[in-house]
């Protein structure tokens, strides 16, 4: 039996055309997972494979959010010290970015690291991004090659900033309170009018911690990027993953206080959480659940090298001393990384290894692992 949550939402471009095929096609419901995937990679058509800006400090530029390479190249530059260790401790001579964006943290990262790197390899399912990369990356083509997956095996050292945010989510909702409580899995549905619209059916999933309290629950479970860490494992021979991204631990994620769960659009610079409206024209996310990821990681038999926030990692990595030589208008734009209310205690870093365990730099001081 399905509940339809009565909010609907008038469609009429290609990608929604799109996504009600795609609910015809599934018998009327579709998981939200499924619609997260069609709204930001449906080619052509996708928030991330149709043309539009996405990336910017200002709306002006018709951007729709900032990253923190957009921000200022002292992020690629610091990062670059990490990463010089990871490759010297590896052994390895390749990065392999997943999600590469603009191509800026590229760039920062090409210029830094010189000759230590061999090759650069970009992983985007992307058209458009792809084309953006390589005019930006064009100094540095005789060192690039992009790809649409990873191989069978390979070595290197893994990048993400700002990847698994943007991997499809599923949502639970529990209705009724912690005492006989109903979980539901919610997904998407087409009118008879045509509109997209919420729809609740129950379901054997749980989040992975036991949710108490009397209120109504909504939350999320990433089944794809649990997926996505176990491949890794899987082809990584030899190397290290260094991932960034904002999210918590399993014991903040799933609070009785975050009811609500964390999925949230942008668009324009302005945030909001409502995916099923203006679908195709604005980014859909949710935080990452660091402990799902690190107990997969260790499962799959990759190494936990270190978990912590991203202000502890840059400064461990140097950024303080980098700023000291930056101009003041420089220094202001790096400022936001590190600051608490900004970027530095709600972005985390979790380093994963192949191979030999190492201490990588980034968690000499507040390594958070103990709390995932």
């Amino acid at each position: 039996m399905r509940a339809v949550i009565q909010e609907r939402h008038s469609v009429a471009t290609p990608l929604q055309e799109h996504i009600r095929a795609a609910i015809a096609a599934a018998g009327g419901w579709i998981g939200f997972d499924r619609f997260m995937a069609l709204a930001l990679y449906s080619p052509g058509l996708g928030y991330y494979a149709n043309d539009s800006a996405k990336f910017g400090a200002l709306p002006a530029s018709g951007s729709d959010f900032v990253t923190a390479p957009e921000l200022t190249p002292l992020f690629g530059q610091t990062l670059a010290v990490q990463l010089a260790q990871a490759l010297e401790a590896t052994q390895t001579h390749e990065l392999w970015e997943f999600g590469a964006g603009s191509g800026a943290l590229a760039l920062h990262l090409l210029d830094a690291l010189g000759e230590r790197v061999r090759r650069y390899t970009i992983v985007d399912l992307s058209a458009s991004l792809r084309v953006r990369q390589q005019t930006r990356l064009a100094a540095h083509a005789h060192k690039l090659r992009w790809m649409d997956a990873l191989p069978e095996k390979f070595s290197g050292v893994v990048l993400g900033n700002e990847l698994l945010d943007a991997m499809p989510v599923q949502l639970l909702a529990r209705h009724g309170g912690q005492r006989g409580g109903i979980w539901h899995e919610r997904g998407v549905v087409s009118g008879d009018d045509g509109a997209l619209a919420w729809s609740d059916r129950p379901t054997g999933l749980r989040p992975p911690v036991e949710i108490e309290g009397p209120q109504d629950y909504l939350t999320e479970i990433h089944a794809q990027a649990e997926a996505f860490i176990r491949t890794l494992a899987d082809r990584l021979a030899r190397g290290a993953v260094f991932l960034l991204d904002y999210g918590f631990g399993a014991s903040e994620y799933y609070h009785p206080q975050r009811h609500m769960g964390t999925l949230m659009c942008h668009r324009g610079h302005r945030a909001d959480g409502d995916p099923l409206t203006q679908v195709g024209h604005k980014d859909i996310s949710a935080h990452v659940n660091f402990s799902a990821l690190a107990l997969a990681a260790q499962q799959a038999g990759l190494h936990v090298l270190g978990y912590t926030t991203q202000a502890h990692f840059l400064i461990n990595c140097g950024l303080p001393e980098k700023m000291q030589h930056a101009s003041i208008a420089e220094r202001a734009r790096a400022a936001p990384l590190i600051m608490e209310h900004e970027m530095g205690e709600l972005f985390k870093v979790l380093a994963l290894g192949a191979g030999v365990a190492w201490e990588p730099l980034g968690f000499a001081r507040g390594d958070r692992t103990h709390r995932l």
